[in-house]
C-alpha cells in the first residue's frame, strides 16, 4: 500500500508548516497516474494523524485525470487506462499534460483569533 508512504510525506509537510498549530483541513491534488486508492489514502491519514495536531483534520482529495496531447494528430484526450497513447489515433507520440500530480494545494490551520488559509 504505497498510500501509506505518500500520506506520511503529506503529514510531514503539513506538520512542518503548521508548526504545532491545530490543522483543520488539508487539500491535495492527486493525478490519475499516481494510482492512489482514495479510501486507502483516507485510512492512512486517519492512522497517521491520530493523537497529533493533525488529528481530526479533514483530508480533501482532488482527482486529476491523465490528459495527453498527441503530436501526431493534435488531439488532447483523457486516458482511461494508464497507457500513454492517443485516444483518437492510438499513436504513442504523446505529451503528458496532467495526471502525475501529488500536490498539497492548501492547509487550514487554527490561529489564535481566526483560521489562516495558505495557498
Amino acid at each position: 500500500m504505497h498510500e501509506l508512504s505518500l500520506c506520511q510525506a503529506i503529514c510531514e509537510s503539513v506538520a512542518r508548516y503548521a508548526d504545532g498549530r491545530e490543522v483543520r483541513r488539508v487539500d491535495v491534488r492527486v493525478g490519475y497516474l499516481r494510482q492512489v486508492v482514495p479510501e486507502s489514502l483516507h485510512m492512512a491519514w486517519e492512522l497517521l494523524t491520530e493523537h497529533t495536531n493533525l488529528g481530526g483534520a479533514e483530508l480533501v482529495i482532488e482527482h486529476v485525470p491523465a490528459v495527453v496531447l498527441c503530436s501526431a494528430c493534435g488531439a488532447e484526450t483523457t486516458l482511461d487506462w494508464p497507457v500513454l497513447m492517443c485516444g483518437a489515433c492510438e499513436r504513442t507520440e504523446v505529451g503528458l499534460r496532467s495526471g502525475e500530480e501529488l500536490d498539497i494545494v492548501s492547509i487550514d490551520v487554527a490561529a489564535p483569533d481566526q483560521a489562516e488559509r495558505v495557498r
